[in-house]
């Protein structure tokens, strides 16, 4: 696992940055103590990294259910007694990953996976353009449309227009110099900018701004500007920040329904997140789905456990892993103890650190996962793979991660079942000698009932006075739908004089009198 320290350890310190502010941010989203997100965020790290076959995969609390947490605190009377369902969840993943429910992840379409990834890349830059400016109305991690301070993505933009904090702006500004010139630059002329990343300096940076600024009244960074963590003077202090399950909630059924919610939703964004984070992988490894589904779950139920938000793997926190260069799950673990060392070394370091510098961190990060170059490379493809990629893109911004998942989803079904209904046969005339249309129909491997309305079409074209060849050799499948067509159609063509040939790998049959017994299909009893 540390073989490739060198490459893990600056990694690692990238995603801390990354983490830091949506640990917290999510948490405030949420309506839960700021303490919890971090927790999530110090357990996705250390226990799920730890437990996961995921190379590059980072878990954290998750955007996406930060909307669930937030009504359930409400609705259940109270954080601790959420948190019984957070534990209860992390015991419903560790059974889905028994059962092998990972094997969902497999199901999902490679145009949808690479919209989600442009959605999440857009929604990053586009929910960082108000931080960059010094404008933090909305906490960090919220990503849907609609916003937990009463704004949308745009209005918000908007909005700060009218914030911008001179100080913040500057600094970012500058920050955002710095990576691209590292990027680009810097990191491709010696080794020394590989191992020490832009980000790192980017942040240095920024505290010694704020440091040497923060008694001028033009140009200082004002406190709500800044990294917020809860600051303990103690060891029990510390520990007083920590939250405890009550477990006499057990028997209300909203806790059941809540964790049977939390694990649902959690499990479904740490698949979709395992399928992205493999697509960006560049030595293309391959996560085992079903063990990542159980070290979510025991991740979760030690979260629970301690006062912690639900984790799942977070594709923000993987694609800055991936860009900068991590290659083991060392990169996830080590991030986690950077997380549980600062809160308990450094806080007051921490709380230095401006919002807008981070914020130029993650636009490189966005920009990264949404590079204009893929809508190109995804129009080329054909409608069938740009359609249900722009969906998911359009579904994720102005909605949130699961229902434009959803929606490019839906749009991919609908892709095959129009492709199912175009490739359910071949037709094309032989002969028409005499003159007699000789025509030969070969069905495909698998026709089922979603085959039923072409076939009927091209059935009913068949001119009078015919000959029908039907071509079953290569089906391996035929629905019990189509075989009753191919009956009904037996009766018109007598009346039609279409003559049928039936071919299949047991002969060939002129006119078969019943196409349901030569298919040993049992017929219909009348009612």
């Amino acid at each position: 696992m540390f073989k490739y320290i060198k490459n893990d350890l600056p990694a690692s310190i990238v995603v801390f940055f990354v983490a830091l502010p949506l640990c917290l941010g999510i948490a405030l989203a949420s309506g839960a103590p700021l303490f919890s997100g971090l927790i999530a965020g110090i357990i996705g790290g250390i226990v799920v990294g730890s437990l996961s076959g995921s190379q590059i995969g980072v878990s954290g609390p998750a955007a996406g259910l930060a909307a669930i947490v937030l009504t359930a605190i409400g609705t259940l009377g109270g954080y601790q007694n959420f948190l019984v369902a957070v534990v209860l969840g992390g015991i419903i993943q560790i059974i889905f990953g028994l059962l092998k429910a990972g094997v969902i992840a497999y199901y999902f379409p490679s145009s949808v996976i690479k919209g989600m990834l442009t959605g999440i890349g857009i929604i990053i830059i586009l929910k960082q353009i108000p931080h960059f400016f010094g404008y933090d109305s909305d906490p960090e991690g919220d990503f849907a449309f609609f916003q937990v301070d009463g704004e949308n993505t745009f209005s918000e933009i908007i909005n700060s227009i009218n914030f911008i904090s001179p100080g913040a702006t500057i600094i970012a500004v500058i920050a955002l110099a710095i990576l691209i010139l590292w990027d680009r630059v810097l990191s491709k002329k010696a080794k020394i900018f590989q191992l020490i990343q832009g980000p790192l300096v980017a942040v240095v940076l920024g505290i010694v701004y704020f440091v040497i600024t923060q008694d001028n009244p033009s140009w200082a960074i004002s406190k709500e500007h800044l990294v917020s963590v809860p600051v303990p003077d103690s060891l029990e202090s510390f520990a007083g920040l920590l939250s405890f399950p009550n477990f006499s909630a057990i028997s209300n059924p909203e806790v059941w329904i809540t964790a049977f919610t939390v694990a649902l939703v959690a499990s479904l964004e740490t698949l979709l997140c395992v399928e992205a984070t493999d697509k960006l992988d560049p030595e293309k490894r391959v996560t085992p789905t079903n063990r990542e589904l159980l070290a979510q779950g025991v991740g979760n139920t030690f979260s629970g456990l301690v006062g912690g938000l639900p984790v799942t793997q977070v594709i923000v926190r993987s694609s800055a892993n991936i860009q900068s260069g991590g290659k083991t799950k060392a990169s996830a673990i080590i991030h986690g103890f950077f997380l549980l060392a600062s809160v308990m070394l450094i806080p007051t370091l921490l709380n230095m650190i401006p919002l807008s510098v981070l914020a130029a961190i993650l636009f490189i990060v966005g920009f990264k996962l949404a590079k204009p170059s893929l809508f190109k490379t995804m129009y080329d493809a054909g409608w069938k793979q740009f359609v249900p990629f722009v969906v998911t893109v359009v579904g994720i911004v102005f909605t949130d991660l699961l229902i434009g998942i959803g929606l490019g989803l839906g749009v991919g079904i609908v892709v095959i079942l129009i492709k199912s209904y175009q490739n359910s046969h071949f037709l094309h005339i032989e002969d028409k000698s005499n003159g007699a249309h000789k025509i030969k129909m070969t069905l495909a491997e698998e026709v089922t009932f979603f085959n039923k309305g072409a076939i009927l079409k091209e059935l009913d074209r068949i001119p009078e006075n015919s000959y029908l060849e039907l071509d079953v050799r290569k089906t391996r499948y035929l629905d019990n739908d189509i075989v009753e067509i191919l009956e009904d159609f037996s009766s018109k063509a007598k009346s039609r004089n279409i003559d049928i040939k039936l071919i299949s790998e047991r002969g060939e049959v002129e006119n078969p009198p019943s196409y349901i017994e030569f298919f040993n299909l049992r017929p219909k009893k009348s009612a």
